[in-house]
């Protein structure tokens, strides 16, 4: 088949235009478009069709060098990006190419752009997704096929989280986890790669980049090509975990790239299209009767307003917020999720089961009453409450260090070893907690148990019953 070649007669910054002889058909919308700068082979993606032999497209790299009169070849195609098992354990650029220095992939590709599946293709059941993380599994349940928002500051902790999500869909669920890093530092993509080869889990995950550095086209279509690799996994039938890295970031270079295409903003200066932009990313990340994507995305806030158009669109398509909480991280609240801010729209008792939610809603009930006594606390002193005032404060503190949790992926820094606990034994802890089973127990026996409260009594058994044998044998002597 011969390739359809056309010339650029017209670049500003990223905006390319290209004119294709008068009897051939023109590239369609989202086409790719190859051209020759240098040593380097820049994609473009096809935005608008300006007349009956003209396009315009969006680099996704730089122009620097590019000239008029280039030759362009019309691929007749999407971006496409390699999917599959060989994705795994390594690092694409947003157009499919390996960036961590090894051989390409030469295996199954797909394209970046898709419909969502049909609703006959989507799974109508509601099922929860165990983590193994306590606070995340009580509090704010995931489901299967759902949308997780992550909301934290600098260095609070979200980095483990996500990487010990990922360890555990892989190791405990055998799933896969496809990591979306859109519009962000370049430092943490790749202290984020190390840090996941040396927690292990590097080899169950496919890493996709568009850094803030980059062009606005690719930091708009990054998250795309993440997804069409999460979508692959989907579609042979396994669990996938989807992480963007940040969602506010894909609308920003839709910003970017609107302005530059000449479209009038609208609110705030966002993108005309913005709902139908965000929601032809949103609605492909769903379950299926084959398999689910779930997906986990950290939503940056601009100046903290939540009724900002980025952020408020964002929010329509969640199922679930996580926010974590600087203040616990300086009580050695390890991860810290803060239990009266994060929700999740699958903890209804049809969902999760009356016992669980009665729990989950018991412990938000009195850490809230934990938190009005603690001005009292801080001025008078716990002297001055009630007995019945003590309770709560006591078995507050008791479940907020209940819901610390050694990670696996953290055990090389901590020297605890990582423990993944079942939703039931998690459900049951924390009803025996709140029923007052466990009063006899000081604070910190609570604190980073290894397992369920049922083997840190065993434990301690098995310690006093070898203290005892201990005595006896000296006393013997």
């Amino acid at each position: 088949m011969s390739k359809t070649l056309g010339k650029i007669i017209q670049i500003v910054g990223v905006v390319v235009d290209v004119e294709f002889p008068r009897d051939v058909e023109l590239p369609a919308i989202y086409d790719a478009l190859h051209v020759k700068n240098g040593n380097e082979n820049l994609v473009l993606e096809v935005a608008q069709h300006l007349d009956e032999h003209t396009v315009r497209a969006i680099a996704l790299s730089s122009t620097d060098g590019l000239s008029r009169g280039a030759e362009v070849v019309a691929t007749g195609a999407p971006i496409s990006v390699p999917v599959g098992a060989e994705t795994q354990g390594r690092m694409f650029n947003v157009v499919g190419e390996a960036i961590d220095e090894k051989p390409q992939p030469k295996g199954k590709t797909a394209p970046i752009h898709r419909p969502a599946p049909a609703l006959s293709e989507q799974s109508n059941k509601t099922e929860i997704l165990e983590t193994g993380i306590k606070v995340v599994d009580l509090i704010a349940p995931l489901a299967k096929g759902g949308k997780a928002g992550l909301f934290a500051g600098a260095g609070v902790g979200k980095t483990v989280l996500i990487t010990e999500l990922i360890n555990n869909i892989a190791k405990f669920h055998s799933g896969n986890s496809v990591f979306a890093g859109v519009g962000e530092r370049t430092r943490e993509g790749n202290d984020l790669y190390y840090e996941m080869e040396e927690a292990g889990v590097l080899d169950k995950t496919s890493l996709v980049f568009g850094q803030m550095n980059e062009p606005p086209g690719a930091r708009l279509r990054v998250a795309l090509s993440g997804l069409a690799m999460a979508e692959a996994f989907r579609d042979e039938g396994k669990d996938v975990l989807l992480f963007i890295d940040n969602i506010y970031r894909y609308t920003q270079a839709g910003a970017e790239v609107s302005a530059l295409l000449g479209r009038l903003p609208s609110a705030v200066g966002y993108q005309p299209n913005l709902q139908q932009e965000m929601g032809a990313l949103q609605e492909r990340i769903t379950s299926t009767k084959k398999g689910s994507i779930t997906s986990v995305q950290a939503v940056y806030v601009p100046a903290d307003d939540l009724t900002d158009p980025a952020p408020a669109t964002t929010f329509a398509h969640l199922d679930a917020t996580i926010v974590m909480n600087r203040a616990l991280t300086e009580i050695g609240i390890y991860p810290a999720v803060d239990v009266l801010d994060s929700s999740s729209n699958s903890l209804d008792p049809e969902i999760v089961g009356e016992e669980h939610y009665r729990v989950a809603r018991e412990v938000q009930r009195i850490l809230q009453q934990y938190k009005e006594l603690q001005d009292i606390i801080a001025i008078l002193g716990m002297e001055e409450l009630s007995d019945d005032q003590k309770q709560i404060v006591a078995r507050a503190r008791r479940i907020q260090r209940f819901l610390a949790q050694p990670f696996h992926v953290a055990e090389k820094f901590t020297g605890n070893p990582g423990v993944y606990v079942k939703l039931e034994d998690t459900i049951r802890d924390a009803s025996d907690i709140l029923a007052g089973k466990y009063d006899d127990k000081p604070e910190n026996w609570f604190y980073m148990v290894q397992g369920t409260l049922a083997d840190q009594v065993a434990r301690d058994a098995e310690a006093e019953s070898a203290e005892a044998k201990k005595h006896s044998e000296k006393k013997a002597k």
